[in-house]
């Protein structure tokens, strides 16, 4: 079959207007990484650390807090962790680390790497502790920053290093 040029400039805007279309129907589909919590009140959370105490959120009301949600098998939350460590040390602000992970593992990567802050864990059935607040896309690590008022002022996605903790920190945390 002999396609004509008419037919041949069909065929390529039917092609065009599917390519477009799949690109915007995958885009809609696509989850965003974070629900935007800031300003708003931090959600309630209430979890045991290994030792089976358990830690509340609301009892560092007046200082702020930076939880970060993390686990023991994500090599860009185990690579942030000395960052966060330094942070709470020099920054005069509250790290929780929240361990999406299983108790053992989270036992032994501790055992081989301590941090000076603590380590709760994480609820992982659905709505996650992350989940909750505002990491939609299962994104790990994720941190979110309260203000010592309890309210969030700041959320990110992906690993923090110390120029980001510092920039992210100087104006809240001081």
């Amino acid at each position: 079959m002999i396609f004509s040029r008419s037919n041949w400039i069909i065929l390529g805007m039917a092609v065009l207007v599917a390519g477009v279309g799949g690109y915007w129907q995958r885009q809609a589909d696509a989850p965003p990484a974070s629900t935007p919590l800031v300003g708003q009140p931090a959600p309630a959370l209430k979890l045991p650390d290994l030792s089976g105490t358990t830690h509340d959120l609301a009892s560092y009301r007046g200082h702020p807090v930076v939880l970060n949600f993390w686990a023991s098998w994500c090599l860009p939350c185990r690579e942030e962790m000395p960052a966060l460590d330094r942070a709470q040390q020099r920054r005069g602000v509250t790290v929780i680390g929240v361990a999406m992970d299983q108790p053992a593992p989270v036992r032994a990567f501790l055992a081989a790497h301590p941090v000076s802050y603590p380590i709760v864990l994480g609820q992982l059935s659905h709505p996650s502790s992350a989940y909750r607040f505002g990491d939609v896309g299962d994104v790990l690590p994720y941190s979110v920053l309260i203000g010592a008022d309890g309210r969030v002022l700041a959320q990110h996605a992906g690993p923090l290093d110390d120029a980001q903790l510092q920039q992210w920190l100087a104006p809240r945390a001081d």
